[in-house]
């Protein structure tokens, strides 16, 4: 069965953060990518209690970098890039069954080279509507992005 998304993050930082997506995945059938270095070892306690019970029915792939990522097998061919220096908002765009999100890390977002290759075309962002804040936690915007994700997919909008 195809997933209806893939998740990737870009060597993540915080278990807690990855915990609490991995569950999401768990729950919506996502397929979780995690883009070594992590930031955190993943037998961390801290994962397992934001991912509670749900880690074992996780899809979740791990790949060295970017570049292997890009070479593994099964991995998404559209994917669009949540960024702060995106223009282009996230509920302008139209996502298909099997596209990756993909997220950059909590303290320095998305190396160059992502933003080269995903190109400004499939780089999208989450409006804010104030300027006090830099960006979302990743777990919320991962969570944002996931369901209007899904609800384009699931239900045609």
């Amino acid at each position: 069965m195809k997933p209806p998304l893939h998740l990737i993050l870009l060597q993540p930082e915080i278990a807690p953060n990855t915990g609490n997506i991995g569950r999401m995945c768990a729950i919506t059938g996502c397929v979780l990518h995690l883009v070594h270095p992590l930031g955190f070892k993943i037998d961390d306690a801290k994962l397992r209690r934001a991912g509670m019970d749900y880690w074992h029915q996780l899809d979740v792939r791990h790949h060295a970098d970017w570049e292997a990522f890009l070479a593994s097998p099964g991995r998404p061919e559209r994917l669009w890039l949540f960024s702060t220096r995106a223009t282009q908002g996230f509920w302008d765009v139209r996502y298909e069954e099997g596209d990756g999100l993909v997220f950059g890390s909590e303290s320095s977002g998305a190396p160059e080279p992502v933003h080269a290759f995903v190109g400004g075309a499939r780089s999208v962002k989450i409006p804010h509507f104030n300027e006090l804040t830099r960006s979302l936690n990743l777990s919320t915007a991962c969570g944002i992005a996931t369901y209007e994700a899904l609800r384009q997919v699931k239900h045609g909008a």
